[in-house]
């Protein structure tokens, strides 16, 4: 997969925001990575803000649906991780910026 293909992917999940935060999940630093192999499957490395997140399953499809609009995805694979633990310094500057955290 070549740098353009994974700038669109992760373009594409821009579009996905945490509900209870507000900002994109990209910006908030849950995706740790993207992959699309010559099948056309995607496949999404992610956390979650915490463990017992109860709209885990929302973000998840909003992940789906944003990545099956690019015409190269025909399906899409969601691995929520725990390691490493998401925390603050994993958001961006705007994500930060945005929540008023320093």
């Amino acid at each position: 997969m070549d740098q353009d293909m994974k700038d669109s992917m992760l373009s594409a999940l821009e579009n996905v925001i945490d509900p209870e935060l507000g900002i994109d999940i990209v910006n908030l630093g849950l995706v740790y990575d993207v992959e699309l192999d010559e099948e056309g499957l995607a496949t999404v490395t992610m956390t979650l803000t915490s463990m017992g997140c109860p709209l885990g399953p929302v973000i998840v499809d909003q992940v789906n649906t944003a990545l099956n609009e690019l015409p190269e995805v025909k399906s899409t694979n969601v691995n929520i991780v725990w390691n490493p633990p998401w925390s603050k310094d994993k958001m961006s500057r705007y994500a930060k910026l945005a929540l008023g955290v320093r």
